[in-house]
């Protein structure tokens, strides 16, 4: 198979499974069949992109062309090869978590539930691997729309509302930001496409490239930038799989993952350094890792706090990108990965809590370490992870973006991040104190224990992975090197 053909593959076969899917929907074991076997393909042909991209190859998908400089295309380089890495490896877990949790959970209408899936994975491939800004607009709406179902999916008031608020925001960051940044884009630069070192040297004026710089920014909804995030905490009513999906797979990495694109191939780091552009979103995104790991801190309700953790985390990735330096875009790449394994692992804890013991508070979790020790050991070292201690992977990526701040130097917001990874310290280590050093309440029913084994050793398999990325980021940073380094125009 040519790299192109798993291109195609990627982007446009991955949605004929929800056929498939609704065709099983009377046996649930072909349907989940389905499901892993799309989810193993699609795997192996992002692989296959990948391995080409590292040998020096630019495998390239031209679909249609709509108007002179605007047309549908797929082209992959670095970024978009390890995007789509991370979430097609990550849906194989998912896809298994997500069938034991739901058969464990007894939800209603599964069938629709996974015929979402490979839908939002397509879409999610088409971001990685877009060709120009453009296609990216187009899969960036798909994958709004492929996951607002599963946001809604408990069809509570509650659902309901999370969904409304989903789309509400998402749509209108995109339409109300994003669409005219596009817009203003193609009339000065006369091209959407993505080209290393950018396409708008010599034509904004700094004044002008510091505000389309923040059109974009906030127009990537996905990135939850303060004031806009309010729509990834309301999703957490969607079942666990989803916020796994949402907070971990597809769209928040797909947010954080436009944003590094549009830095380093629309605007180029040679003209954010030059007109200072970047500083005031390196502002913003400051403020943001701090402010909503304050919130964190406060939330009781377990996915509630790992939702704000999350609008935290991505700030940090948005932080090097907005820094305009090699090492800035190197670090937010790479914690795109780090971050990825680390926050899967803890929402599949919180739900294997929540199918074995009912509990979704935080204040309820004393001494359940005893009888889940494996689920709150895994939910500790991806902790560690997030908060960018050793031995997890979340080290480097901070690390790096550490180095960022002091290149740029922007002492303050050095002293962010180090403030930042405090609080995740004082927000998610006491779900661990709590469950290993707190005694067990008396009231305790006898049948809690280890959640099943479809949710069991997907949880255990990424917090290994969290650890083995500790010792493995090396490759990963030669992978991306060259993308983070090509920034001449």
């Amino acid at each position: 198979m040519t790299a192109e053909l798993a291109l195609t593959l990627a982007v446009f076969a991955t949605p004929l499974a929800a056929l498939l899917i609704g065709w099983a929907r009377h046996h649930p074991n072909l349907r989940e069949t389905v499901t892993l076997l799309t989810a193993i393909g699609l795997l192996a042909c992002v692989i296959l992109i990948a391995r080409a991209v590292q040998a020096g190859a630019a495998p390239s998908l031209h679909l249609v062309q709509i108007l002179p400089g605007m047309s549908v295309t797929f082209s992959a380089e670095p970024l978009g090869a390890l995007f789509g890495l991370v979430a097609a490896t990550l849906w194989i877990p998912t896809a298994v978590y997500a069938i034991g949790y739901m058969r464990g959970h007894h939800v209603p209408n599964q069938t629709r539930f996974f015929a979402c899936f490979p839908l939002a994975l397509a879409s999610t491939m088409g971001i990685a691997f877009a060709g120009n800004l453009f296609t990216l607009f187009i899969f960036y709406e798909l994958l709004t729309l492929s996951t607002y179902p599963l946001v809604a999916h408990a069809g509570s008031e509650a659902a309901r509302r999370g969904a409304r608020t989903y789309l509400f925001v998402l749509m209108g960051t995109s339409i109300g930001f994003l669409l005219p940044a596009l817009i203003w884009t193609a009339m000065v630069a006369g091209t959407l496409d993505f080209r290393p070192g950018g396409i708008l040297a010599g034509r904004l004026s700094p004044l002008h490239t510091a505000l389309l710089y923040a059109l974009f920014l906030f127009g990537v909804g996905k990135a939850a930038l303060m004031p806009f995030h309010r729509w990834l905490p309301g999703a957490m009513v969607a079942p666990t799989p989803v916020s796994a999906l949402l907070h971990a797979v597809a769209v928040v990495k797909a947010g954080v993952f436009t944003v590094l694109k549009v830095t380093h191939s629309i605007f180029g780091l040679d003209v954010l350094q030059t007109t200072g552009a970047g500083t005031p979103m390196a502002i913003v995104a400051g403020f943001t890792l701090v402010a909503a790991s304050l919130i964190a801190l406060t939330q009781d309700n377990l996915k509630a706090r790992l939702a704000y953790s999350t609008v935290s985390q991505l700030s940090y990735i948005v932080l090097g990108a907005a820094l305009a330096s090699a090492t800035g875009l190197l670090g937010g790449a790479l914690h795109i990965v780090m971050h990825a394994f680390g926050k899967i692992t803890l929402f599949f804890c919180a739900g294997a809590i929540l199918i074995s013991a009912h509990k979704s508070r935080v204040s309820e979790l004393d001494g359940l370490g005893r009888r889940m020790p494996l689920t709150f050991a895994a939910f500790a070292i991806a902790a560690i992870s997030v908060a960018g201690l050793p031995p997890g992977g979340g080290t480097w990526s901070k690390w790096l973006l550490a180095g960022a701040t002091a290149e740029a130097h922007q002492p303050w917001l050095l002293a962010a991040l180090l403030v930042s990874t405090l609080l995740n310290l004082a927000y998610l280590m006491p779900v661990v104190g709590r469950a290993f050093f707190k005694p067990l309440p008396a009231n305790t029913p006898g049948h809690v224990h280890e959640a099943p084994l479809a949710c069991l050793i997907p949880l255990c398999l990424t917090a290994l992975a969290t650890l083995a990325l500790f010792f493995g980021a090396g490759p990963i940073l030669d992978f991306l090197s060259p993308w983070a380094e090509a920034h001449e125009p």
